[in-house]
């Protein structure tokens, strides 16, 4: 083989397995809130893992607007914005049926807009250092860069588990 054939070679092969990797579709987002980790998964095998910032206050479930916690249960993942505060955003169905009638009994909010977005525009250069911390409002963070490939690998749909 000459050179320019190996080369076409390479380039053929690595169309083929970037175009399968961007193919990826997950049909599972899975939290784990103590360990600050979020996966996609596709039938049961993790395609990406991520390190998250969650709310400021991140122990327990969420109970009511302004608590800066982040849900914990079954939920799924509704829509998005491209237009979001934040380096893109996609939205989680909390406050479910359950969510609210907590809150009711409680006589609050249960709050509601919580996302797994990047960081706030124009702040992404930050996340090296905004992702050592819990800094959201009950939120999802993650990078810019990794909110991009979320974006195209998780479909609106998706359903999210967040565990404690």
């Amino acid at each position: 083989m000459s050179g320019s054939q190996i080369r076409t070679l390479g380039a053929l092969v690595f169309s083929v397995l970037a175009g399968e990797a961007a193919a990826e579709k997950a049909d599972l987002v899975r939290v784990d809130k103590s360990d600050r980790r979020m996966e996609l998964l596709a039938d049961g095998v993790v395609l990406r893992t991520y390190a998250i910032a969650l709310g400021a206050n991140p122990v327990g479930h969420k109970n009511q607007e302004g608590d800066e916690r982040t849900p914990e249960g079954r939920y799924i993942l509704d829509w998005r914005n491209p237009k979001s505060a934040f380096t893109r955003s996609i939205h989680i169905s909390y406050p479910n049926e359950e969510d609210k009638e907590r809150a009711r009994k409680a006589d609050v909010s249960p709050g509601g807009d919580i996302m797994i977005h990047g960081q706030a525009k124009g702040f992404g250069w930050w996340a090296w250092l905004f992702q050592m911390f819990d800094w959201t409002n009950g939120c999802i963070a993650v990078t810019d860069e990794e909110m991009k490939e979320i974006w195209d690998t998780v479909a609106d749909g998706t359903p999210i588990e967040i565990s404690p």
